[in-house]
């Protein structure tokens, strides 16, 4: 499945006539007769083909006046799997715009955090997505908006300000536009039962969907296995996080559900809700598309036992790049239980305290900056580590190496590389989890050389890498398949 899916024209017929949900997100259906949009797998009779046009995005849709569907939401499905499995430009400018890059920044922002002209982005997002930048987030702050409505008691000023709207006004015609009903009309529809009630200002509960299958097993058995004490903890059957912000900080509560992940958010600001969500589904790797991916990695006849027994496994990500990086360099040559105590005591010492009422969470991970400035020699590491670790977070203060939703993977890769201390094992790890390189691979690896030698697959990092060839562009769910073949806590779902 490659980009330019909604001009397959048969395919996205068989699509909706089948209501696949495997393909929510891919595209959109436009249904010429009423003016609405739909994903493919809307509940209702699907329209006769010669009704039915594709678009690429929502804000496709919405700039050629169709509206959403009420029954299907299509601004609720997961979001297209592209966007993390490529690393052109409009799939980085399309995870800076999921980021609130526009709406914080605008499009000139935008362009200058991609190293190109506003022309040339507008143009490119254009011929592939249907909608420039500003079209897009606007189609992104109407999901919130009505996200906001929804799941809230907020009267409707504040949800307009959370939502990124510049004015009450633009929010009501937005909302009237895409929704085809006035905001007080999209809450009145609630169930009585399921109106907002008062809870916690700044607290939100929603739900993050994906496509099946979704194995939770490794994805928050390694979140919870690697917590950072005072950062992360599982508790009552939920991993849980502090996030920084770029208003302020939340805290995320996220819950494996067989069709869902519940995610609870507490936040200082709302404006920072989209954001929080983009990372909450950043780190799960909910956007994935696990049936594409699990299909290429059972071509290996060694393989094939393993995605038959637990199909469905994600990588495991981060909410922070920088932070990941910092994480990774301490994670050297060390045990799991070390590296949380290292990473640890630089919280206490260096990271933002906050108040969790409802857990034992009690920092923000420290800034590049903050760790820039601490004293090296306090640092409880060898000589050759304590190097790394503070060329790392200076490169990462002063901006020369950069890590975020848009890093172009290949020009990132070769900054890290040339950092002392630094070797394959560590730029792919943070690769893999960090950027979301979805074919960053890991043949120095003990657990995966180990597991490769039980599977009868090679076990030399380059007679691996040659017979992994046939695995990508998916090299990194390979990896989450054979390190889970291994008794290691970071596998298994906590207790």
């Amino acid at each position: 499945m490659q980009n330019g899916m909604h001009t397959d024209r048969e395919r996205c017929v068989r699509a909706v006539q089948s209501k696949d949900a495997r393909f929510d997100g891919w595209f959109f259906t436009a249904v010429l007769t009423t003016r609405i949009y739909c994903r493919p797998s809307c509940p209702v009779v699907p329209p006769k083909p010669e009704n039915m046009v594709f678009h690429p995005s929502a804000a496709a849709c919405q700039q050629a006046g169709f509206r959403a569907c009420k029954r299907c939401r299509p601004d609720a499905s997961p979001g297209s799997p592209e966007w993390n499995q490529r690393a052109d430009l409009v799939a980085r400018a399309m995870r800076l715009i999921a980021d609130g890059v526009v709406d914080r920044d605008g499009v000139p922002g935008l362009a200058a955090r991609l190293g190109y002209s506003t022309r040339q982005i507008e143009r490119q997002l254009l011929a592939e997505l249907g909608a420039g930048p500003l079209a897009l987030a606007r189609a992104q702050r109407a999901q919130t908006a009505r996200l906001l409505i929804e799941t809230t008691p907020l009267p409707m000023a504040e949800i307009a300000f959370a939502a990124g709207f510049s004015s009450i006004r633009s929010f009501n015609d937005t909302v009237r536009e895409v929704f085809a009903l006035a905001p007080s009309e999209l809450r009145a529809r609630l169930p009585k039962k399921q109106n907002p009630q008062v809870a916690t200002p700044g607290t939100l509960t929603l739900r993050l969907p994906f496509r099946t299958p979704l194995n939770p097993d490794n994805l928050f058995g390694h979140l919870a296995a690697t917590a950072v004490p005072g950062v992360e903890e599982w508790r009552d059957g939920a991993y849980r996080r502090t996030l920084r912000l770029p208003y302020g900080h939340g805290i995320a509560t996220l819950t494996p559900e067989p069709d869902h992940i519940a995610c609870r958010l507490t936040l200082s600001d709302l404006r920072d809700l989209p954001v929080a969500i983009s990372r909450c589904r950043r780190m799960l790797d909910l956007d994935a598309d696990p049936v594409a991916i699990d299909d290429q990695l059972r071509t290996d006849p060694l393989l094939a036992p393993l995605v038959d027994k637990a199909p469905g496994r994600r990588v495991p990500r981060t909410v922070d790049e920088a932070e990941f990086a910092v994480r990774a360099v301490l994670g050297q040559q060390v045990s799991t239980a070390a590296a949380r105590t290292h990473a640890s005591r630089l919280v206490t010492a260096h990271g933002d305290p906050l108040d969790d009422p409802e857990g034992g969470l009690t920092h923000l991970f420290p800034t590049p900056e903050a760790l820039a400035a601490l004293d090296p020699e306090t640092l409880a590491m060898p000589r050759t580590r304590r190097t790394t670790f503070t060329t790392l977070v200076r490169q990462l203060a002063d901006g020369t190496v950069h890590l975020g939703p848009e890093s172009d993977w290949p020009e990132t890769r070769a900054k890290l590389l040339a950092l002392p201390g630094f070797g394959p094992w560590t730029v792919d790890v943070i690769a893999m989890r960090a950027l979301g390189d979805p074919d960053a691979f890991l043949p120095t690896d003990l657990g995966i050389r180990r597991a490769a030698q039980e599977l009868g697959l090679p076990s030399t990092p380059a007679a691996l890498t040659a017979r992994a060839a046939a695995w990508r562009p998916w090299r990194a769910y390979a990896v989450q398949y054979l390190w889970a073949t291994d008794s290691h806590p970071i596998n298994f779902l906590p207790v």
